[in-house]
């Protein structure tokens, strides 16, 4: 038996407590400073208060005070932080892991640089590392994964990355189950470069539900001739930057393909993306969702603009990615929505 610890208790760390305890580990989950009422939720009922199914028994439940308690003697640490939490993570909890301790994150996203670089977090993470000079074994995981459809035991097929292919197997034998399937690569910069960019793509996916809406009514039926077309021109436009991106292995395309199907349909990215195509703006569609966190518009305008410092150096042309374009002209100009549809064809010669 290992010992699992969880760091940040939203629903994506807390769905990998189902594979880790079901295991047979000890798993103990640490909220965050923003995750108190879900603890104490979970102390009362055993159950995140955004699930259907309790967590297996025996979970441990820790408060951020407490987690240098729930360090000790661990053999894996999952961050389970969003996007938005890799600076806190990286400034209060790598410091706080014991030297040699395997380190799975579950964050996914991309830092765009002033010479159009586009970084992916476990590269930053590893820079703190570095820097501070402990010694973690970094590992990060990527694919089509719901937290709600995990906790279901939905088979669902991920993968870890890393730089250590026995770290990953290590990592794999923890959670591994007959429902959570795990491939392995040592391309960091594939995967995680791929479950990054199919934030901003599915956005742009989603845009012909609401010009859908829109166009004939709130209750008409989903039409998929528009959604499949989009997808398509997503996933040129995706294989294409994971080469600029150096990737090594472009097999790891499918784990960002997978991953924007899985976010098409359901999830924050589709609801911002239905309310933009019915006509919302930007700032109208965040009012809308009361406040929920979004992640995809960053990715989105990070990406774009990266791309534009690149076209200016003259290393790409942003005619080949008509869709990441005006899925910015709409996040940063508040441009109306109209797909570029003839953009997407193509004479095969």
């Amino acid at each position: 038996m290992a010992v699992i610890t969880i760091v940040g208790s939203g629903m994506m760390g807390s769905a990998l407590a189902f594979p880790a305890r079901e295991n047979g580990h000890e798993v103990r989950l640490v909220g965050t400073h923003l995750d108190r009422d879900i603890i104490e939720a979970c102390k009362k009922t055993d159950r995140h208060p955004k699930f259907k199914k309790d967590f297996p028994k025996g979970l441990k439940y820790y408060q951020i005070e407490e987690l240098e308690e729930a360090l000790l003697g661990c053999d894996l640490v999952i961050g389970g932080v969003s996007s938005f939490g890799i600076e806190w993570f990286g400034d209060y909890v790598l410091p706080k892991i014991q030297d040699g301790t395997n380190v799975l994150t579950v964050t996914k996203g991309l830092m765009d640089t002033s010479d159009g670089s586009l970084v992916p977090y476990p590269y930053l993470w590893q820079e703190k590392i570095d820097k501070i000079g402990k010694k973690l074994n970094l590992t990060a995981v990527g694919g089509p994964c719901t937290s709600y459809e995990l906790v279901a035991h939905d088979q669902t097929e991920v993968a870890f990355c890393g730089r250590d292919m026995e770290v990953l197997k290590k990592v794999k034998a923890l959670m591994q189950t007959d429902y959570y399937h795990i491939s392995l690569s040592t391309d960091i910069m594939g995967v995680e470069s791929a479950v990054a960019l199919k934030n901003g793509y599915a956005l742009g996916i989603a845009l012909t539900i609401g010009l859908n809406q829109k166009a004939f009514g709130l209750d008409s039926e989903l039409h998929f001739n528009s959604q499949a077309a989009v997808f398509g021109q997503a996933a040129k436009e995706m294989h294409a930057l994971l080469k600029l991106q150096g990737a090594d292995d472009m097999n790891n395309l499918w784990v960002g393909l997978g991953d924007l199907y899985v976010t098409v349909y359901g999830g924050r990215t589709r609801l911002v993306g239905i309310l933009l195509g019915r006509g919302l703006n930007i700032d109208e569609a965040k009012a809308e969702l009361n406040g929920v966190t979004l992640e995809s518009p960053v990715v989105a305008v990070r990406v774009a603009r990266a791309m534009r410092i690149r076209a200016e150096k003259g290393e790409v042309e942003l005619e080949n990615f008509p869709l990441l374009m005006h899925v910015d002209e709409i996040l940063s100009e508040k441009a109306e929505v109209s797909i570029p549809w003839e953009k997407f064809t193509y004479v095969q010669e």
